[in-house]
């Protein structure tokens, strides 16, 4: 097949005068038909759901490799507890059921009749031997205390005329002031009071310290610490004069010691004397006498 053009011939012209006649339209050429052909298998296939009767809920749950479970047991725990459970409801239920016919038990009364006591005249001097006594020793103590002799002279700073006593001060004068510290505190003090004088190159001092009424027997002890010489006739306590020099705390210095002890009531009286030379025992027992005779 070519695509030059054709040279009209003779016979295709038309006649002069006719009309001319329109070229004629190629007919459109006839559809082929195609046969039907098989469908291909390909990858791109649809999907295809199998019946469901292929698969079985055993094998989509456990799975091809799992085992089939065994048959679940009853637990003998879970048992028990329920039994008791159950048994504790049930043995509510009937008691309740048991004590609801019964018939109510009637209460005792709230209010009850007074005591009675028969009249009777009261004794008032066995009424009064019943009650506490009083404190034998009140007051200001530092009346109670004897005062310096004549030809006496003050000791350093301590005071020459009574005066009242800190438990502080007490305690700074031992050995072991923390320890007498509490010592006193815990055994019921109560007040103090003390004089000082020195004479004839001796020291001495008088102390009054007095207890709680309910720790008596703390004064009672104090004084019957020592082994003691009574100075006076129904003194409760003695004096005593020791032969071997003592050191003051913190020093070299040497003293010689004497002291009498005496308790009365909830007072314990105290006289020492502090010598370069061993101390006269008369001087002391004399000072203690005096003092035993205010508090008495």
């Amino acid at each position: 097949m070519t695509t030059e053009p054709v040279e009209p011939s003779s016979g295709d012209t038309p006649p002069p005068g006719a009309a001319p006649v329109p070229p004629a339209v190629p007919a459109a050429p006839p559809v082929p038909v195609v046969p039907p052909q098989p469908e291909a298998a390909s990858s791109a296939a649809p999907f295809i759901v199998e019946p469901a009767e292929a698969y079985s809920f055993d094998e989509l749950s456990a799975g091809p490799d799992r085992a089939p479970r065994a048959p679940r047991r009853p637990r003998p725990v879970l048992l028990a507890v329920s039994g008791l459970v159950l048994g504790a409801l049930v043995g509510g239920g009937i008691g309740y059921a048991i004590q609801a016919h019964r018939p109510p038990t009637p209460l005792p009364p709230l209010q009850v009749a007074r005591p009675s006591y028969p009249a009777g005249a009261v004794d008032p001097t066995a009424f009064a031997a019943d009650q506490p006594r009083p404190l034998a020793i009140d007051g200001d103590l530092q009346k109670l205390l004897v005062t310096a002799p004549d030809g006496s002279i003050p000791w350093g700073d301590y005071p020459d005329k009574p005066s009242w006593l800190s438990v502080g001060e007490i305690a700074e004068r031992r050995g072991d002031s923390t320890r007498e510290f509490k010592d006193l505190n815990s055994r019921g003090f109560r007040r103090a009071v003390e004089v000082d004088w020195k004479k004839d190159d001796v020291k001495y001092r008088v102390t009054l310290v007095q207890f709680t009424p309910d720790r008596a027997s703390e004064a009672k002890v104090r004084a019957s610490l020592y082994h003691l010489q009574p100075f006076a006739d129904g003194a409760n306590g003695g004096y005593k004069i020791e032969d071997e020099p003592r050191h003051w705390a913190e020093s070299t210095e040497q003293y010689y010691y004497g002291h009498a002890l005496a308790q009365r009531g909830t007072v314990v009286m105290e006289v020492e004397a502090f010598g370069t030379k061993p101390v006269n025992p008369d001087v002391v027992k004399d000072i203690a006498k005096q003092q035993w005779e205010r508090l008495v």
